[in-house]
């Protein structure tokens, strides 16, 4: 009988928390696709409707691509889950639909496309072949939809059921050491010392130059964790002829590529060319492959073997020979072009998804190096890790995590990553970079007390960074009459609805306080339509507040030192209800390329000079939803280098302890300040 806590019960309960996630995803997309109206898919931004057609070509990548455009305004943020590289469906709606609702029959082909480009109204699609082209140019009605990602899904299913049934190699070794107190193995010779960097980024460094078998450099915000990734790749390729660099996200892996190839590394970025950013295209195998001395040669043979398809001249036979002959010169060729670019390739940099790419297969590598690891599911991981002799994580637990979308997957705990499981099995795997280089000391104390244990510092040349003289670097505003006036709060040790320092809530863990007898009732309030919430009120209060702080720093000086703000809401009604309130007021016009607004998510690895969060939660039963999620404060906290203001109904949130805490933190500076 398998044990409840072995590494192979607890790998295939994952699985099955995936199942589950996987179910709830395809039922969504049925239930969408079947039982929603279409102005509603528009509304969610999942679906553009009416399309107009433009023009159809093959691209660079020798691809069938048609330009499409949305013929009715999309909503702010409306095409903003259509990016590059997502699987999308055409469908038609019979005339006598209803745009607001599902009147009329959709009629979805029976092929999935790709988005290539995106922007605004506009995009660039994919098509499978010329058939597919036909189909839509002679459609009526015609509409565009996002598609489930089952590929991604079929493949996380696959690297699971290999890791479960691993009996003997590296793979079980692995995967008996991720998931028990097995001892982790570490080499033993002088550090290395690389002035450049500060103490504990050497130590991180010297610890993966020291593991056999697993690393963690555990890096919370603004500590430098891409340079002290970067310095760990390149110091492993003096021992290694190469390496993989893996990420979830193709951002991220073009984030690390870049700096390294800005370091002289030969960087190979293998992937999805259409989501690639321009600065990593050339880097790309495709452009690599196209641009090899052997490419034309290639290119002809292939072009003869498709002219002899076309011709009907000749016997059957002869022509089967011929095109046998040419196919193996084909092989040949693809075969030399290959081995060229990996010959001179140090690092495969790709997502984990891309390390299953058929360019990579039969490969080993000794060491891979995950990127935002905690921000990967599991399964994800082992895609990439079954390729290799030693894993490096890297990344930030206490912020955002995977996205899990099904209930009952959350609650089983599918969104609790592989760098988690390490970092509780393995602590002594795990470095942590305690020098921060973003943010002023007075934004950085409140998470640092909360999340990372008091452990943090911050580097002289930010500690005492700010916009005016006399100001706190941290506010919270609320339309009340008058501040409230917080006690000074019992011992935590003596509290325990209290979370202790380093310690993070997650949904509904932590215990609700009544509400404080000094803080008034709410003014302000929330609105939900069933898709996400909004809060008019303290929209205006967002940016009466960012106006007010800027006419005290002066236009001239915005806009000479490009003085950048990011406006942050958990909730993407208030995001889009931002965008349209800048837009319409003209007063924001010569600021609007200084100031971005987006959700917590959309936030995640940027900073800027001044941020400002939105809550918009206010209710009168303290109903904070997802805010009960404290890695997303903690991301959208630490965006800030040197204001940050908060916008938020007390009332509301100081019921929950740690919105407590922070309100009570703020007072603090206030009354020091």
């Amino acid at each position: 009988m398998m044990n409840s806590d072995s590494p192979i019960a607890l790998l295939t309960r994952q699985r099955e928390l995936l199942q589950a996630e996987y179910a709830y995803e395809k039922e969504e997309f049925r239930r969408l696709t079947e039982a929603t109206g279409i102005g509603r898919k528009v509304q969610r931004g999942m679906a553009w409707y009416p399309l107009s057609l433009g023009h159809a070509y093959r691209n660079s990548l020798d691809q069938l691509v048609v330009e499409v455009k949305a013929q009715m305004p999309l909503p702010d943020g409306g095409g903003s889950l259509f990016e590059p590289g997502k699987p999308v469906c055409f469908f038609s709606q019979d005339a006598s639909g209803d745009f607001h609702n599902t009147g009329g029959m959709l009629h979805y082909f029976k092929f999935v496309a790709q988005v290539s480009y995106v922007e605004d109204n506009r995009m660039i699609v994919a098509l499978p072949d010329g058939d597919a082209m036909e189909q839509i140019r002679a459609a009526d009605r015609l509409g565009i939809q996002l598609y489930l990602d089952e590929y991604t899904y079929r493949l996380m299913f696959d690297a699971l059921d290999r890791v479960i049934q691993a009996r003997s190699g590296r793979l079980a070794e692995l995967r008996d050491m991720f998931h028990s107190s097995a001892p982790i193995g570490k080499y033993t010779f002088d550090p290395v010392r690389f002035p450049w960097l500060n103490t504990s980024q050497q130590a991180a460094v010297n610890e993966v130059l020291w593991a056999k078998d697993v690393a963690v450099v555990h890096g919370p915000p603004g500590t430098g964790k891409t340079t002290t990734l970067v310095e760990a790749v390149y110091e492993t390729l003096r021992r290694e002829n190469q390496v993989l660099v893996c990420a979830q996200s193709n951002m991220a892996v073009d984030w690390i590529a870049e700096k390294l190839t800005d370091r002289g590394v030969s960087v190979l970025r293998v992937g999805n060319p259409t989501r690639v950013t321009d600065k990593m295209l050339s880097f790309t195998y495709e452009r690599r492959f196209e641009s090899h001395p052997l490419y034309d040669q290639l290119w002809a043979v292939r072009k003869a073997i498709r002219d002899i398809y076309a011709s009907r001249s000749g016997s059957s036979d002869s022509r089967h020979q011929k095109i046998s002959r040419l196919r193996d010169r084909a092989d040949e060729l693809e075969y030399a072009i290959r081995e060229a670019i990996f010959a001179d390739t140090r690092v495969v940099a790709c997502t984990l998804t891309g390390s299953a790419n058929h360019i990579l297969d039969g490969m080993k590598f000794g060491t891979l190096f995950i990127d935002e690891a905690a921000q990967a599911l599991e399964a994800a991981c082992w895609i990439a890790i079954q390729k290799v002799h030693r894993v490096i994580l890297a990344g930030d637990h206490r912020q955002l995590p995977p996205t899990v979308k099904s209930p009952e997957a959350m609650r089983g705990g599918l969104d609790r990553t592989l760098m988690q499981y390490i970092v509780e099995q393995k602590p002594q795997a795990v470095s942590l970079l305690r020098i921060q280089y973003r943010m002023a000391e007075e934004i950085m104390q409140f998470p640092n007390r909360e999340f990372y244990g008091g452990l943090l510092t911050s580097a002289p040349e930010v500690k005492y960074r700010g916009i005016l003289d006399w100001d706190t670097a941290v506010e919270w505003h609320e339309p009340l009459s008058a501040t409230p006036v917080f006690e000074q709060p019992a011992s935590r040790a003596s509290n325990p609805s209290v979370l202790p320092p380093g310690k993070v809530g997650r949904g509904g863990a932590a215990s609700s306080e009544q509400l404080p007898s000094d803080i008034a009732p709410s003014v302000f309030g929330e609105q939900g339509d069933g898709l996400s919430y909004s809060n008019p009120a303290e929209a205006e209060q967002t940016l009466r507040t960012l106006r007010d702080y800027f006419e005290r720093i002066g236009k001239e000086r915005i806009m000479e030192e490009r003085i950048d703000v990011g406006i942050i809401s958990p909730y993407k009604g208030q995001v889009g209800l931002l965008r349209k309130m800048l837009r319409r007021d003209s007063y924001w016009k010569p600021y609007r390329s200084l100031i971005t607004v987006n959700t917590v998510d959309g936030f995640q690895g940027q900073e800027r000079d001044i941020i400002i969060i939105s809550l918009v939660r206010s209710n009168e039963d303290g109903n904070i939803g997802f805010l009960r999620d404290l890695r997303r404060m903690n991301v959208a906290i630490t965006r800030a280098r040197m204001k940050l203001i908060i916008i938020g109904d007390r009332a509301t949130l100081c019921r929950h302890p740690f919105y407590r805490h922070l309100a009570q933190y703020v007072d603090d500076l206030a009354g020091a300040f």
